[in-house]
């Protein structure tokens, strides 16, 4: 069964873009610059610290969708936001090693994703809290 594009307007998206976009802006601010140092810093103990900066990057985030989404649906919008946060970046990196005609590190690659989305959970649930407490963003209409 084929919706139109009429139909498809009268009826609420599962998704809320508008806090996916948030959610995503702080990551991308946060998370892949530290994710660019580490991998500058790959031989060095600083980068695990970098890394770390990096996965908080993903959580802050992941729980700024949590909080912002109105679907009552915090924890699928902080791992969407967490995960499209991490992949989209990714991706490019690779295309840009894979072309300079070096080695990707794929267990690296999964690891990382593993870690960022179980860190999207955890921003899903500090996110999903903030809306109980009834803390709510700035500019959100009621």
């Amino acid at each position: 069964m084929a919706m139109s594009s009429t139909s498809s307007s009268s009826t609420p998206s599962r998704w809320d873009t508008q806090a996916i976009k948030s959610g995503a802006s702080v990551a991308l601010v946060f998370a892949v610059p530290f994710s660019i140092a580490a991998r500058i810093f790959s031989d060095s103990a600083i980068a695990v610290i970098l890394s770390l900066c990096a996965a908080i990057g993903f959580l802050l985030g992941a729980a700024v969708a949590a909080w912002h989404q109105q679907r009552r649906t915090p924890l699928t919008h902080a791992i969407v936001t967490a995960a499209l946060s991490y992949i989209i970046p990714q991706t490019v990196f690779i295309i840009v090693k894979l072309a300079r005609g070096g080695e990707v590190r794929w267990l690296g690659v999964f690891f990382n994703l593993t870690v960022t989305l179980t860190v999207g959970v955890i921003g899903g649930f500090i996110g999903s809290t903030m809306q109980r407490t009834g803390a709510t963003p700035r500019g959100r209409r009621s």
